[in-house]
This record gives structure tokens, sequence and C-alpha cells, in this order.
């Protein structure tokens, strides 16, 4: 049974409007308040886009429909905007920060030493460094993704979105990534850069400890190294693996490599 040509025509219509909500693109905005306005951070905590403000409090960043935006400076109270359809429709965006007021419940003058070794050093005049949580600033601490890892969390991230009717929901982002191959691609490349950073790693540190207690000629070294990086397990057996655990690796690979030079010759 098909759908009358006027539903499907609506269904259509409905799924590129929907998809051209969902695009990123740039906005304009401003930040007021009641004192100085330059400086402020925008951070899109969805998309990790970044921008500041100028002089007047003007802002461009780039967003799409249901993305937060995070307002951010240390003398005003940071807060989150999201971005509404409203917003999309006029392409801009105004925000008011209040003041942000820090009340102090006790002072003491001097230093209070109790002899527990680590209250003592928490009073002492011992500096630590600044970092981004003294400047209200969102931070990262876990490891950092590559720039193609970035990429393809990206194209396999987005959120599901609402065709119009009941249980139909796509997510627009990762949907056409994948048909258009994007993300296979971009899976492709993950692979290849992770197989070579663990090859530099075992080139420059790991390899040669192996060729202080094994023989092999200079000029069949970097030919073992390929021979190494092209077994199946080889990321299972190297990726977050410890220098020992690679090594091993390396001395069954050796043999290996040792008796195929053999039965060629």
């Amino acid at each position: 049974m098909t759908l009358p040509f006027k539903y499907f025509s609506s269904i259509v219509l409905l799924f590129f409007f929907t998809l051209s909500q969902a695009q990123t693109r740039e906005f304009s905005g401003i930040v007021k308040a009641d004192g100085n306005v330059e400086g402020i951070h925008i951070i899109n905590k969805t998309s990790y886009r970044y921008a500041t403000t100028d002089k007047s409090g003007g802002f461009i960043i780039q967003a799409k429909l249901s993305d937060s935006l995070y307002f951010s400076s240390i003398q005003y109270t940071p807060k989150i905007v999201v971005i509404t359809p409203n917003i999309v429709k006029d392409s801009f965006i105004e925000v008011r920060l209040e003041d942000s007021v820090t009340e102090l419940d006790e002072v003491t003058v001097g230093k209070i030493l109790t002899g527990d070794l680590n209250s003592d050093i928490i009073n002492s005049d011992a500096e630590r460094p600044l970092d981004f949580y003294d400047v209200g600033i969102p931070g990262y601490t876990g490891i950092r993704k590559t720039q193609i890892e970035s990429k393809l969390y990206e194209a396999d991230a987005g959120k599901m979105v609402y065709l119009g009717f009941p249980y139909a929901m796509l997510n627009l982002n990762k949907f056409l990534n994948k048909i258009t191959g994007r993300t296979k691609k971009l899976k492709q490349a993950v692979k290849i850069e992770k197989e070579r950073n663990i090859l530099t790693h075992i080139k420059e540190v790991v390899g040669p400890e192996l060729f202080k207690i094994e023989n092999l000629s200079e000029d069949l070294v970097p030919q073992f190294y390929y021979f190494c990086a092209d077994d199946p397990n080889f990321q299972q057996r190297c990726a977050n693996r410890s220098d020992v655990q690679i090594l091993q690796f390396l001395q069954e690979k050796l043999k290996e490599f040792k008796a195929n030079n053999l039965s060629e010759n």
C-alpha cells in the first residue's frame, strides 16, 4: 500500500525543513551586563565551538538548533543558553549576565598550623598554577582526541530528530555521514593514524631495546617493523600496552620473520 502523494510530499518537505534547521551556521549576538563586557567566553558545549566578546559585547559563533552555549567570565555568573527555534529564525542571540558575588563566611588573619601535614600545606603560602577552573572555563582533563578522532566523533554524533509521525526518529547528522561514506573513511583514517603512532613508538623506543638482545641485519629492520604492523592483532597487542608487553610481541614476530626469511632463501 503506497502513501498518497500529498502525504509523501509532506514527509519529504518536513525532512528537508528539519535538515535545514539541524545544520550548523553562524549566529551573531550581544552580551549585556552592568560592567565590562569584553573578553567574555562563549563555548558551544554541544559542538565544542568557541568565541569571545568584543568591546561592545558582540560575538559570532557557529551553532545549530538545540546546541547549548555556555557564557563564562570571572566577574559574572555563568549562564547556559539553548538555541531555540526562535533564535534560529532570528539568527541572533541576546544574553544578560549578572554580577558574580562571592560571600566569605569567615576571614582568618595569619596562618594556623595544626600539625597535620596535609592541612598545613593547604594553609601555607605555596601557590598552585592557575587552571581553567580558576577563570570559570569548563575544561577537559582526559586524553584529548586527535583531529581525525574529533572529526569521527562529530560525524557519528548528533541528536535524534522527530520526523512528524509515530516512532519516526532519525539522527540526521549520523545518517547523512553514513550514507555518503564519510564515517567509514574517517574510521579507516583513525585506524591508520593509530597504527602509525604505535609504529613510531616501536621504532623509537621499544625496537632499539629489542635489538640490544636480538640480532637482525640493519637493512632488514624497516621490513621487520612493517611485518609486525601487518599482523591482524597488531593494535590489540600494542595499543595502550606497556613496553614490556610490546617487546614480547616483537620477540614473537621476530621469530616468525626470521623463519620466513630462511624459507625464502
